[in-house]
């Protein structure tokens, strides 16, 4: 198969030509994915790849990373838009048809360290990459729609103006390299132009150009530039459309009581008392549950709360002292997960040392908590289903869909929405599930399911509850040993069953953000012991790291305070690699650090947790006050290789940095006989206003590769935090929430 009928029919990334000789990574590994955008390509649509369509309708660029607010509508959009030569507000931007073509390459990162380089290193991220693709593993997670998008959204772009000078060089007779682009327009030698629009017919009968060179970051107008997103007016308008916002003609509005104990069944219900309330038209068991259809929403959240429904028992412990238990349980030896880190001689060192620094660090559930409920609507016909939802993981939804219905994936038709944050929690598809149980009683009549949010609460998949147990010694002021073991739950099982997949070896969700830290303790150790299934968790904002991060951190501070080192010398001592070594250079400019006590009741704290690959430090200042707390202003320095929007890209690490403090200080999810104690936010309070400190962002650029920032600047918050309040105030706080033993304000 050609280059150019690769690029029409498929996609184009690898296989293209760039000049200068450097071919870029993405290839052919077994089979083609379609173009989703042929199936709809009207006559005179030039269709160059799946990414841009040019027709007599407009400019189309698909964008398909789900956007959960975090900006990654607009950031692929301008990707696209900085090769192709056309302004953000010439186009028209659409998430597109779900498909193997948008196969996340970058979610394979993961598999190995950050700081892990070489041959085989790369073969193995090579190799995960390979699988992704293998699966058309089209999923938002991860911070790694930049990482992914970053080269093949330019080349998509550059690929179709290529092309567009081609057809235009074609009508004028001029050389293709003395064409001239801008603003959706190609304009020859002697000054005749022709619009993108009118030369898409022509271009629509072209193969591809093929050979390309994309444009040095000099050249750049939008990327590196601050932009003005192209949705901040409906959103600061208040006329964006989410899904919750979504209901068809003739929809029908439905609400569930499930059972609160995640995973039971329903023995039985009594439905009278609900299905005498206005306005309600049905009610249907659901696995796990019953839903009620009405003609608004609201009769039917009350109908939902009028049924009489007796439950199975939990699948796990009733009491939360039992969760606490089973943690306390694991810390066995036949119980090891994963021992990705051991350095030196550790239990030599421990056996030998004259004092050993022991402590034992908790990190509790907590919920998602977006602000847009949880919703989908499902309108179920054979072999035509209709899907529309906020999701991250739309051909999970497919396939799962049509598995439930049983139809062909191919028959079910998912139209991805706009979310009102996420978290992780959309990447969780029960709702659709259940939206499609519902629809199912009501062929050809739209279904639109609305969590309350009491509900969402209640059947939230959680963030892990953790236990982490540090041994660790000191000598001459300097940190000599850290052993440091963690208890948790499955992450990858709970999440990945819930998908029918099963898992094989260790979870490497449970390592992250402790053992991969790149500090050269003497001896140092990092273990994960895995405890019996608990409650169901889930990705939430940074996943292992959100817990490990405040593990491994606090453990650090304790050891170097022992040892009577600065807190910020000491880690910089540590720290062999470059760019970790850099941010916490940078964060400790930006604050002036002189050490953790600067003035009287004043604390600082510093904190460093390596995620998603990219280092991040932080640091905050307390001031400790007869009432409480405050905390006066975070400094944040983090390394992404290249920052593509600076606005866009200093309010997600605000936003990263308030979300790990609020939760730090307040937040858990704790269970009575097997369901959730905490329903909605007063009970679950994130951080108010009047609490939030000044952030001052700093993005280092000297990394060899792109980076995103949607997570790593949540784990190193809480550690910061716990340690500033112990340089103003000598309390170690080793338990999350923080409010259990301190009082903010």
């Amino acid at each position: 198969m050609s280059i150019a009928k690769i690029a029409r029919r498929t996609f184009l990334i690898g296989t293209a030509v760039i000049a200068g000789g450097v071919a870029y990574g993405a290839y052919r590994y077994h089979a083609d994915p379609e173009n989703p955008l042929l199936a709809d390509a009207g006559e005179g649509d030039a269709v160059f790849n799946p990414w841009v369509k040019i027709g007599a309708d407009g400019i189309t660029l698909v964008t398909p990373r789900a956007d959960s607010g975090q900006g990654v509508y607009h950031v692929q959009a301008a990707l696209i838009a900085e090769e192709l030569d056309v302004e953000l507000d010439q186009i028209t931007v659409t998430p597109g048809t779900p498909g193997p073509a948008y196969w996340n390459t970058a979610i394979a990162n993961e598999a190995v360290p950050a700081t892990s380089e070489g041959f085989g290193a790369e073969t193995t991220r090579s190799l995960m990459s390979a699988m992704v693709k293998f699966m058309g593993l089209q999923i938002t997670g991860g911070s790694t729609t930049v990482p992914d998008q970053f080269e093949k959204l330019r080349i998509a772009g550059a690929v179709a103006r290529e092309t567009l000078k081609a057809a235009a060089a074609a009508e004028t007779g001029y050389p293709v390299n003395q064409m001239e682009t801008a603003a959706g327009t190609v304009t020859a030698p002697n000054g005749q132009s022709f619009t993108y629009l009118e030369l898409a017919p022509k271009a629509a009968g072209m193969e591809p150009v093929t050979r390309i060179r994309l444009r040095d970051p000099s050249q750049w107008r939008l990327l590196g530039k601050p932009m003005e997103r192209i949705d901040i007016v409906a959103k600061s308008t208040g006329t964006q459309d989410y899904g919750i916002d979504y209901a068809p003609e003739g929809v029908k509005y439905a609400a569930v009581h499930m059972n609160p104990g995640k995973g039971g069944g329903v023995i039985r219900y009594d439905d009278s008392a609900a299905l005498a309330m206005p306005g309600v038209e049905k009610v249907v068991q659901i696995t796990g549950g019953v839903a009620v259809v009405a003609n608004n929403t609201w009769r039917a959240f009350q109908a939902a709360n009028a049924l009489d429904v007796e439950w199975e028992p939990a699948p796990y412990p009733l009491e939360q002292p039992e969760h606490w238990a089973a943690l306390e349980a694991a810390f066995t030896e036949d119980r090891l997960d994963s021992r990705n880190k051991d350095e030196g001689d550790v239990d030599t060192a421990l056996a030998e040392a004259t004092e050993v620094i022991e402590a034992e660090y908790r990190a509790p559930y907590v919920a998602h908590q977006p602000l847009e409920p949880i919703t989908a609507t499902v309108q179920y016909e054979r072999r035509n289903v209709q899907v529309w939802t906020g999701t991250q993981i739309p051909r999970f939804v497919q396939r799962n869909v049509a598995k439930l219905l049983g139809e062909e994936p191919e028959d079910v038709h998912v139209n991805v929405q706009m979310m009102g944050g996420s978290f992780g929690h959309r990447l969780e598809d029960a709702v659709v599930q259940q939206a499609a149980e519902i629809a199912r009683e009501l062929p050809g009549v739209p279904v639109k399911l609305t969590y309350s949010r009491e509900e969402d609460f209640a059947q939230d998949f959680l963030r892990q509850i953790s236990i982490a147990r540090l041994k660790g010694t000191v000598k001459d002021g300097k940190v000599e040993t850290m052993d440091l073991s963690v208890a948790s739950p499955g992450i990858i099982a709970s999440q990945m069953g819930r998908q029918g997949f099963p898992t094989m070896g260790p979870d490497m969700a449970l390592p992250a953000g402790g053992a991969d830290q790149p500090f050269a303790i003497p001896n140092s150790r990092f273990s994960v012991y895995l405890a019996d299934p608990l409650a169901p968790v889930s990705s939430w904002r940074s996943v292992g790291a959100s817990t490990n991060g405040f593990f491994h951190d606090s453990a650090l501070d304790e050891l170097i305070h022992a040892a009577g080192a600065d807190p910020m010398e000491e880690r910089i001592r540590l720290c062999w690699h470059e760019g970790s070594r850099g941010v916490l250079e940078a964060v400790a400019e930006m604050c002036s650090w002189s050490g953790p006590s600067p003035e009287p009741s004043k604390g600082r704290g510093v904190a460093f947790t390596l995620s998603f690959g990219v280092p991040t430090a932080e640091v905050v200042e307390v001031t400790n006050t007869e009432e409480g707390v405050r905390i006066g202003k975070v400094w944040v320095a983090v390394e992404v290789g290249r920052v593509l929007d600076p606005v866009n890209f200093e309010n997600l690490v605000q936003g990263g940095v308030i979300w790990g403090l609020g939760h730090a200080i307040n937040c858990e999810i704790t269970h009575t006989g097997g369901a959730a104690d905490q329903l909605n936010f007063h009970a679950h309070e994130g951080m108010r206003l009047y609490q939030c400190p000044e952030i001052e962002v700093r993005g280092l650029e000297t990394a060899s590769k792109i980076r995103g920032i949607g997570e790593p600047p949540t784990p190193p918050a809480a550690p910061a935090l716990g340690n500033a309040i112990f340089a103003a105030t000598g309390m170690r706080l080793r338990e999350m929430p923080f409010n259990k033993g301190a009082r903010f304000i």
